[in-house]
């Protein structure tokens, strides 16, 4: 900015405040050799004229009221404060405090939370009174308890769970780390873990392995640095070192929709092969021949166990394995079952199956969705059966039959047994095995 040039008021904000000068005995003020020069000077030589000749625009807003016509200089070049008795600021806008800098925040005072000892003195009582009505209430009695938990809710008192929980070493806190969370038969599975957790009075961590191996790992190890009371987990890789590692380091794990009988971890499961023969015995009996199975990846264990049961149905029935034509996806999901529902619509009438039988309901309704897309009528071109039983299946556009797993039942014994191992030094180790249900609907029946 050249010398002789005046900043805009508008867009200029005051610096700070230089030393104020002494006065000779003329009257004139003598500026201090060490004052910087403030932001808000009429020109950088800052004349005693110019300073005189100063209107309001000038004034610095830090000043504040100047009390009486005597006051001091502000050593800045604005005019002198004349303001009378009521405490007008030299911009005339009469605050009796200075005015904020532009851009400038006021900085609130910060509340503390009331602590055990406030709720203590609150309520006339002893620290470890507060503390058993905290972690013990059935211990004290019903008019101490009211006139505690009185104070807690006038001082806004909230529960440390970080303390507690750094003191005792682990949390109140169970995680369930599942194979695809876009996978409704999982969501109610955690409905069912929910259940169990909120009877005992702890909370849920809901982790979402999305069928990588790496994720699943690095959750594992959050979980473990989170000192969570228990894990269950739906895992890629059943055999994974890492399931075996966190029981040992004092963290219970106990296995959901997986059949595991190592002697270190509980496990829930459905008998997964019991309902790939369920599946497949009922297209037989409907007279298919030609059977798709519609799944993947061959690394998930509920897809190979579900293949393995198709496998034995065939072999049951007297028919040669090569009559099941598998058709492997990359995913259990609906897009996965479109890609499959294309590839089996583009093989030759005379190979194409009749039936297919799905790892999963999603793969089911992506599969049924792409076939009534390409012209092909559902039971009567193609039958097909899922996987689960999820609520989509009923409401689809051709409803869909389904094996059935007891989904939030899995979940809520897993978690009773998850509980169990954590606060009883004498449990055991079972593994809970629930048997399948055939649902017939449209999807199949059409057929009869």
């Amino acid at each position: 900015m050249p010398a002789d040039s005046a900043p805009d008021p508008a867009s200029t904000t005051p610096g700070p405040a230089p030393t104020a000068a002494k006065s000779s005995r003329s009257g004139r003020t003598t500026p201090p050799s060490t004052a910087t020069p403030s932001r808000s000077t009429t020109s950088r030589s800052g004349s005693a004229g110019a300073a005189a000749a100063g209107s309001s625009r000038s004034a610095s807003a830090r000043s504040g009221a100047s009390g009486t016509a005597g006051s001091r200089s502000s050593g800045s070049a604005s005019s002198t404060s004349t303001g009378s008795s009521s405490g007008t600021s030299a911009d005339g806008r009469g605050g009796r405090k200075a005015a904020r800098e532009p851009g400038t925040r006021r900085r609130k005072a910060r509340r503390h939370a009331a602590g055990v000892k406030a709720v203590a003195a609150a309520a006339g009582v002893s620290l470890g009174t507060v503390s058993n009505v905290l972690n013990r209430p059935e211990v004290v009695s019903p008019v101490t308890r009211a006139k505690v938990e009185a104070a807690m809710a006038s001082l806004g008192f909230v529960r440390n769970e970080s303390a507690r929980q750094l003191r005792a070493g682990s949390s109140r806190i169970l995680a369930y780390l599942m194979l695809d969370a876009g996978n409704p038969f999982f969501t109610d599975v955690a409905k069912g873990v929910e259940d169990a957790a909120r009877a005992a009075g702890l909370s849920v961590f809901l982790c979402n392995s999305n069928e990588d191996a790496d994720r699943e790992a690095d959750y594992l190890d959050l979980l473990e640095q989170q000192r969570v009371q228990g894990v269950l987990i739906t895992p890629i890789d059943q055999n994974s070192s890492r399931l075996r590692k966190l029981p040992a380091r004092g963290t219970p794990v106990v296995v959901v929709d997986r059949a595991i009988d190592d002697g270190e971890h509980c496990s829930v499961a459905v008998n997964d092969i019991l309902g790939g023969e369920l599946a497949i015995a009922h297209l037989l009996e409907l007279g298919h021949d030609r059977i798709a199975y519609v799944g993947g990846p061959n690394t998930i264990g509920q897809v190979i166990d579900r293949r393995d049961g198709a496998r034995r149905a065939l072999r049951k029935a007297g028919k040669p394995a090569e009559n099941l034509i598998e058709l492997t996806t990359g995913a259990l999901t609906v897009a996965e079952g479109r890609g499959a529902g294309q590839r089996l619509a583009g093989l030759p009438a005379t190979r194409r199956p009749t039936a297919a039988f799905c790892a999963n309901d999603l793969l089911a309704l992506g599969l049924l969705q792409q076939c009534v897309s390409l012209g092909l009528r559902v039971p009567e071109d193609l039958a097909i059966v899922g996987y689960d039983d999820i609520e989509f299946a009923a409401a689809a556009a051709v409803p869909l039959t389904s094996v059935r797993q007891p989904r939030q039942l899995l979940g809520r014994t897993a978690a009773e047994l998850l509980l169990d191992e954590s606060s009883n030094p004498d449990h055991e180790h079972q593994r809970v095995t629930f048997t399948p249900e055939l649902v017939v609907r449209t999807s199949t029946r059409g057929t009869l």
